[in-house]
């Protein structure tokens, strides 16, 4: 049995995740803020999900969510951190509040659910931590300085995280697609299906989670178009 915690777990890539890796027989604790919006889909009485209320902006959720994993399934053996936003906040811009979400929800939400998950991560021996960070953490195209910072942040904690856990065996690989057919790139001049596609992101992730510990791959980027 694997037990996996995915966080932003009722739409975009967090939902096409869920979908591929219930169908491959893991247990799955699903972080969403709004329980409801999974009704009538195929995780609501399934004894192998837990849905969980989170809420990325409280730091007493982590602790809440990661208690009620254990205490339904007495293990945790990987997180994936799938939950964030994008605001067009730019260099000029004057919007600290803007900012500060970006940090709260892209940065520390993840850092603090991880943190709480660690110790069973450890006990699992194949601990797995995938981050959803972005191209945006790997260069800066545009002129959103808000959430490409926040994203090379995340990817610069994605590498702490394996530094800290390599010894007892967790592995961390940082996702890093351009733009995905979410909601998160609507409003973006491009056919959405020329794009890549929220399913086709979740079967690379199945892949690194079924990896051993001796094939680790600390990053990988995912793109639709050629990147001069």
């Amino acid at each position: 049995m694997k037990v996996i915690l995915i966080s932003g777990a009722s739409r975009g890539i967090g939902l096409k995740v869920a979908e591929q890796l219930i169908k491959e027989d893991y247990h799955l604790s699903l972080g969403v803020r709004n329980p409801q919006d999974l009704d009538g889909s195929v995780f609501i009485n399934n004894p192998k999900v837990l849905i969980f209320a989170y809420e990325a902006t409280n730091k007493q959720s982590p602790i809440d969510w990661v208690k009620a994993t254990i205490d339904k399934f007495g293990q945790i053996d990987g997180v994936i951190n799938c939950a964030g936003i994008l605001k067009r906040l730019q260099f000029e811009d004057d919007n600290e509040e803007e900012l500060d979400n970006l940090w709260e929800i892209n940065v520390k939400a993840p850092w603090r659910l991880t943190r709480e998950a660690f110790p069973y991560l450890k006990q699992s021996g194949e601990g797995r931590i995938i981050n959803l960070v972005s191209m945006s953490g790997k260069r800066v195209k545009g002129t959103l300085a808000g959430y490409s910072a926040s994203k090379f942040a995340f990817l610069a904690l994605s590498q702490s995280m394996r530094n800290v856990g390599w010894d007892d065996g967790i592995r961390v690989t940082a996702i890093c697609p351009s733009f995905v057919n979410t909601d998160m790139a609507k409003g973006v001049n491009l056919n959405p299906q020329m794009m890549t596609q929220p399913e086709d992101v979740a079967k690379v992730i199945s892949m690194v989670l079924g990896l051993p510990n001796t094939a680790y791959i600390g990053e990988i980027l995912i793109n639709f178009n050629l990147e001069k």
